[in-house]
């Protein structure tokens, strides 16, 4: 799957296959960005993917499998944009899981029966046996184990050392000395005396504890994508195309652009497109969250994924494939859980240096313990060596961040929050003041009819049933505002014999016999209409942010009508929020300050700044920045995107302009303010879930190493401990995914 990045850089997805911890994960990104022509790779170690992007000129997605196989891995490029199946690597696990189980249990039978409080259980002679221990042991170490041999071999010839050179080094040397201990019990005649001290056990159970562990992280870590598995699911399976005249039904990949698709009552909408022929109402809640359905004919533009209601459409496709909104939104989600935040870097400095430190305190700690602690004695100094080496490995550290990065974008996309990378979900959590452009952001963008005062002894039915004949003549959006707003009333309208727009004044109309007239004071004046005793009424709705129009019938005063772009009902609830998030709020517009102070008394913002041009907005922007704050902008429309592209975090209304989506760094695919401090809380936990993870695994490193190093730990708690850290560490993470937000 090669994207084009810019004029000069493609895109790779490669899958990984073979990495066991962090470690692996630094290696391969440090041996990909070495390579001339890669401008950057990031590898994700939970996700088991590498993204590069790369100058085709210089190097070829074939030299990037190689590099990855030279450092001892698999890679394979991405076909599409899907979530891997894991389904066989899952099923090679357990099946290796249950032959260690089985194979070790007789092992842990004779250990348990050496010990004091143990004696009155019954262990078969059989299993004291140090030949019967080495049969079961072996297919343990070398069978269900050479995974770890062979990936601790490639570590090591790459001049790096990761997970599995600690599990190999540990097992070994227990394995091995237990088997020179049975050689030496058999060849110098002590078999009659007394059974030799033997590990074949620590080296069985630590391996099926090592297995167990990454089996449970498998699956955790499958259920990380899930958010990205059930957009894949809205997606339609086929599609009923026209071609030659004649129905087919084709696998949806197979719809090209400019095919005529039938959508039936109740199927989904297969791809993006404008309907041809028909009506319906269309449920986008997915995309949008708007709960009614969406009334759709001839000419409206109809997004795939969205289920058609009652009536049957004729829908041209215009965008396929990985062109359409849900496939774009899905690349959007996947990007953002396989991008790396700036916490994540630091953990995964601290796993690369990690390994080689831990191997040399074992080999210090074995040293001390034979010479000094307790000199001559291996099995004491080798006992306290495994438990380092076992109890230290970083694979929580390499956990704790990127599987929080994808349970968090996860949920936040459930939510219609798409963030475009793991940098920008850390960074949402530091904003301190946020920007809100006012049309289609606070507002909804269009006017709709707020008035309507009918002089007195006035019929008001017979007055709208005049002004929305008249208006719904006209194409000005204030006339269209009127027009819909009687209509919404159930109001019929009259029929015109004559009509006449009259611009910068209003309009001119006969209706049924009566003349009307519909505008400004300057038209009633220039009429000889006297409504001067009005006109403190008409500038309290100016006041107020509204544009207000006087209505004349037959020559006499007959009322005022007033329009406006009202605020979305989310604002004044979203404002409240913020505020009690601690974030200073600012409504920038480009809009006069009278009518920016009325919206913004409205949705209870404190602070304005109007009558800004586009490229003043980047300006403000900078001015807080220069001031020591964070930044988030949130807009909709073109002459918003300076701003969102200067600010630390953009976001964009995801109802607006493909330009403002490009822009920013975060996508509110619902157009509901409510997901600006959504997107900041989510922001908030996913840190605060970092945090934990973070502290959890280097708990257990920095508490584990010493209590190991002074004989406290066995090998196998040791193991034990390990596993569970990393355990732990991903089921914390996928508390994400129940996240309830605050409304």
């Amino acid at each position: 799957m090669a994207d084009a990045q810019s004029n000069e850089h493609n895109q790779a997805t490669l899958d990984i296959t073979g990495m066991t911890c962090a470690a692996c994960a630094n290696r391969i990104e440090k041996g990909l960005n070495r390579m001339p022509g890669v401008a950057m790779a990031t590898v994700n170690f939970a996700m088991e993917t590498a993204r590069v992007d790369y100058e085709p000129g210089q190097v070829t997605v074939q030299d990037l499998e190689r590099k990855v196989e030279q450092l001892g891995y698999s890679a394979a490029e991405r076909a599409e944009s899907v979530v891997a199946d894991k389904n066989a690597e899952r099923e090679g696990q357990i099946r290796k899981l249950i032959i260690s189980a089985v194979l070790s249990i007789p092992l842990i039978w004779s250990m348990v029966g050496h010990f004091t409080f143990t004696s009155w259980l019954y262990v078969p002679e059989l299993f004291m046996n140090p030949w019967f221990q080495l049969v079961m042991a072996t297919p343990v170490q070398f069978y269900v184990g050479r995974s770890f041999y062979v990936s601790a071999y490639k570590a090591i010839r790459n001049g790096g050392a990761n997970m599995d050179v600690l599990i190999a080094l540990g097992t070994s040397a227990a394995y091995f000395y237990s088997l020179y201990a049975s050689v030496k019990w058999a060849t110098n005649g002590s078999m009659m005396h007394h059974d030799p001290e033997l590990y074949f056990e620590t080296s069985a159970i630590l391996i099926t504890l090592v297995l167990l562990g990454k089996l449970f992280e498998t699956l955790a870590k499958g259920r990380t994508s899930e958010a990205i598995k059930s957009l894949m699911g809205l997606r339609a399976k086929t599609a009923t195309v026209i071609r030659d005249g004649e129905e087919l039904v084709i696998p949806v990949e197979q719809v090209v652009k400019g095919d005529l698709v039938i959508v039936r009552p109740g199927e989904k909408i297969p791809v993006d497109g404008v309907v041809a022929e028909g009506a319906s109402a269309v449920d986008e809640a997915m995309l949008t969250g708007e709960s009614l359905p969406v009334e759709k004919n001839a000419g409206d533009p109809v997004i795939g994924a969205t289920i058609n209601g009652n009536g049957i459409l004729k829908v041209q496709a215009t965008k396929v494939g990985a062109d359409t909104a849900l496939a774009q939104i899905i690349r959007v989600v996947e990007e953002a859980q396989g991008s790396k935040a700036q916490i994540q870097r630091v953990a995964d400095v601290i796993s690369g240096i990690f390994v080689p430190i831990v191997t040399g305190i074992a080999v210090v700690a074995f040293l001390v313990w034979l010479i000094w602690i307790k000199p001559g004695n291996v099995t004491a100094a080798l006992e306290t060596a495994i438990a380092i080496l076992v109890i230290a490995c970083p694979c929580a550290l390499g956990l704790a961040t990127p599987t929080s990065i994808m349970a968090g974008s996860g949920r936040a996309a459930e939510l219609g929050i798409l963030f475009k990378g793991g940098e920008h979900l850390e960074q949402t959590h530091k904003v301190d003041v946020i920007l809100l452009d006012k049309t289609g952001t606070v507002t909804n963008g269009k006017p709709s009819l707020t008035d309507i005062m009918v002089a007195d002894g006035s019929d008001e039915e017979q007055f709208m049933r005049l002004v929305g004949g008249a208006e719904q003549l006209s194409e000005h959006p204030l006339a269209v505002a009127i027009a819909d707003g009687i209509r919404e009333r159930g109001i019929p309208f009259a029929q015109a014999d004559s009509f006449a727009a009259l611009p910068g004044f209003g309009i001119k109309a006969s209706l049924e016999g009566k003349s009307v007239l519909i505008g400004t004071r300057r038209l009633m004046e220039e009429s000889g209409i006297h409504a001067e005793e009005f006109y403190p009424v008409m500038s309290g709705l100016e006041e107020a942010g509204k544009t207000a129009m006087l209505v004349a019938i037959d020559g006499q005063y007959a009322g005022i009508l007033a329009a406006a772009d009202t605020i979305k009902d989310s604002s004044k609830a979203a404002v409240q929020r913020l505020k009690a998030l601690g974030i200073q709020v600012v409504m920038v517009t480009g809009d006069n300050e009278r009518t920016a102070l009325a919206i913004a008394r409205q949705a209870g913002i404190d602070q304005v700044l109007a009558e800004v041009l586009p490229e003043g907005k980047a300006a403000e922007v900078k001015k807080l920045q220069q001031q020591g704050h964070i930044v988030a902008m949130v807009g909709d429309g073109i002459n918003d995107a300076p701003a969102l592209a200067t600010a630390n975090i953009g976001m964009a209304i995801g109802t607006g302009t493909d330009v403002a989506m490009e822009a920013a760094d975060v996508t509110l695919m619902r157009g509901d303010l409510e997901s600006i401090p959504d997107a900041i809380y989510i922001s908030r936990m996913t840190m605060k879930n970092i945090k934990q993870n973070l502290f959890w695994a280097l708990g257990y490193n920095t508490l584990g190493i010493p209590i190991a190093a002074i004989g406290l730990l066995a090998p196998w708690v040791a193991g034990t401990a390990m596993a569970l850290s990393s355990v732990s560490v991903v089921l914390n993470a996928l508390r994400l995914q129940k996240l309830q937000v605050r409304r």
